[in-house]
This record gives C-alpha cells, structure tokens and sequence, in this order.
C-alpha cells in the first residue's frame, strides 16, 4: 500500500504548540496550496488542507513557522470519524506530517517580513577533479543560491 503526501502551500494561521495528556507534543494547522489549474478569466483557487505533526516536528513548526509563511511536507492522509455537536457523524482527513521544510525566502530581521530577494547571477566554478567513477550522469551543484534558507 502507498500513502504518500507532498503539498507545499501557505499557513493560514500562527501554528500553536499543545501537548497530550501523555506529554507528547502536537499542533494542528491549515495551509492555503493553489490549484494548478486557472480557467481562463478566473481567478486562481486554492484548497485549504488541513495538517497534524507530532513530536519534534510539531515543536519545530511551531518554533520557526507563521501565518503566511510557505512550507512544504510531507506526510500520509489520514481519516478519523467522530460525531459534532449536533450529533452528526462526520469523517475529517488530514496530513499527517512526517517531514517539514522551508520553501520561503530568507526573513527579514528588520521588518519581521519575508521577502523575495532576487538572485544574483555567479560565474560557475570550475569542474570538481574526480579519482574515482563515471561522473557523466550527475551534475554537481556548486552553489547552494537555490535554497530557500
């Protein structure tokens, strides 16, 4: 069986820390992710997907995550059924996140904010001298410009 989940959108709120009666921490948060798909004169939609981390995954998105900010994740689905107030059998599914990562830009220490910063185009450094092994398949990366952090 395979239940595998990847999302990448925006917080919709401040994520904020509980803990289980057993002490085990927990944060349930909601992340905006556009659809990929834009009828033509219509605006683009989003999907409000809602997610539960456990652990030191649910400290760390607490400790370094808010409102706005983009995350990506990974996870499973997960289905619970429960009944509301109302008495009503309801069914809820969620992402269960296994892992957390930034997809923003940098923060801003000024201002509080993020912002896109543009890149700056470097010269590429010279090939890398191999000993051993056949390097035409793979490209070495030799700048770490890319990453979100």
């Amino acid at each position: 069986m395979l239940n595998i989940a990847i999302l990448q959108g925006r917080l919709v709120a401040d994520p904020e820390l509980r803990h289980t009666p057993n002490n085990v921490a927990v944060t349930s948060f909601t992340i905006a992710v556009d659809r990929s798909y834009v009828k033509s004169g219509a605006e683009r939609q989003a999907d409000f997907i809602d997610i539960v981390a456990w652990r030191n995954t649910a400290e760390f998105v607490c400790k370094y995550f808010r409102k706005g900010q983009m995350i990506a994740l990974q996870g499973s689905i997960q289905t619970r059924s429960y009944t509301d107030s109302q008495g009503i059998k309801r069914k809820a599914f969620e992402i269960v996140a296994d892992n957390v990562h930034f997809a923003d830009s940098k923060r801003d220490n000024n201002s509080g904010t993020y912002n896109e910063q543009p890149r700056q185009e470097t010269a590429p450094a010279p090939a890398p001298a191999y000993t051993s092994g056949n390097t035409g398949d793979f490209e070495e990366i030799i700048t770490d410009d890319d990453l979100p952090f």
